[in-house]
């Protein structure tokens, strides 16, 4: 999946979208890519003399890899919330230059309520781990 079809189910945009691309994608899992750019304008702040990216947007990013595993397939006028994490854990620094890779599946459906297991990884060593829920609401 391109950035252009990101763009067509995600209502996120610049310099929100934390997505760049989708590596694999089947009925319960994603695999999708953020290429961290030192030209991110979070790491004006966090922290200027040695950039990290904030977890939170690591976070973030899972969160919005999870929208597009679930809304996919579907034509109709929804987008995904946010609406909890659980066992957050931070394990390894994400920097300018580094590919973000992140992984999730499918652990609960409740309705139209999510719960999923999502890692990101930078060449193949944990830098974030959590379980998030999504819920998918009509516009």
């Amino acid at each position: 999946m391109n950035i252009e079809k990101i763009m067509k189910i995600l209502p996120h945009r610049y310099p929100f979208l934390l997505v760049d691309g989708v590596l694999e994608l089947n009925e319960e899992k994603i695999k999708a890519f953020k290429n961290v750019s030192v030209n991110e304008p979070f790491f004006q702040g966090h922290f200027p003399n040695y950039p990290i990216m904030p977890g939170v947007l690591i976070v973030e990013g899972m969160a919005q890899t999870a929208g597009l595993l679930l809304l996919k397939d579907t034509n109709e006028n929804v987008i995904p919330l946010f609406t909890g994490i659980d066992k957050a854990r931070f394990k390894k620094e994400v920097r300018p230059g580094d590919r973000l890779i992140y992984d999730l599946e499918i652990l609960q459906k409740k309705g139209n309520m999510f719960k999923l297991k999502g890692v990101a990884t930078v060449e193949g060593q944990v830098c974030a781990q959590t379980e998030i829920m999504v819920g998918i609401k009509k516009s």
